[in-house]
């Protein structure tokens, strides 16, 4: 019996793992990986250069407006803005102090949610971010909330900035993680919560490869599942 292609959410707060596991999961499984975080990245990357209003009207139209793709590499998936590569731009430190702001925007959201269902349409597909599993995606058949402490967080994101170049330090960056928390969480629209039915997953002490192996262990039960069920339905 062939496997069921089926969506795999992963949800959390910023520096919780989301991405990283995420594109993982997604190369063993053979799946297509999307980083809804990039989506809302490029969007205001978009918004920052062009000097656009931040109000709901002037992002939702520049939402609706703005081509955005991702290509999977050797090196890692690349984001595309209007046929530009902006995977490190999106990463800047003007785009992770405004990005919370921008994404909070009801036609924002909206128009980015309509792409991303669209790409979840045939199964087959994992995608992170902060409201796939209550949102996006809610009958998704594998849920995931990830967490961790948030001086872990604030390591994780410290080195990735240092990694990039960029010369930030820690209060810096503990700012940008509270702030983040406390506008995804209170945000009329698609706030951050654990969504319905999802296995939340403390990442604090876990590798990546760990973190990999338990959402692929969710991923294997749901399967087992799917064949007994169609199995005794087909007798």
């Amino acid at each position: 019996m062939r496997m069921k292609k089926i969506i795999v959410t992963i949800d959390g707060p910023a520096g919780a793992g989301k991405s990283t596991t995420a594109r993982h999961v997604a190369e063993r499984l053979g799946y297509l990986y999307i980083d809804s975080g990039a989506m809302y990245r490029a969007i205001t990357l978009a918004a920052l250069r062009k000097g656009t209003p931040l109000d709901d009207t002037a992002l939702g139209e520049l939402a609706s407006e703005c081509e955005i793709h991702m290509e999977p590499t050797f090196e890692g998936q690349r984001v595309f803005l209007n046929r530009e590569d902006v995977t490190v731009a999106i990463r800047e430190s003007s785009v992770t102090s405004n990005v919370s702001q921008v994404s909070a925007f009801p036609k924002v959201r909206w128009a980015l949610v309509q792409r991303q269902r669209g790409l979840g349409l045939n199964g087959g597909v994992v995608m992170d971010g902060r409201d796939i599993g209550s949102v996006v995606f809610p009958h998704a058949e594998v849920k995931v909330f990830l967490v961790a402490d948030t001086d872990e967080r604030i390591r994780r994101r410290l080195a990735e900035a240092q990694e990039r170049g960029e010369q930030i330090d820690a209060d810096h960056v503990r700012q940008q993680i509270i702030g983040r928390d406390k506008l995804d969480s209170e945000r009329q629209e698609s706030p951050l919560v654990k969504p319905e039915g999802a296995t939340e997953i403390d990442t604090t002490s876990l590798t990546i490869e760990d973190q990999v192996e338990r959402i692929l262990e969710l991923v294997r039960g749901y399967q087992k599942t799917y064949e007994l069920v169609s199995l005794f339905t087909n007798l």
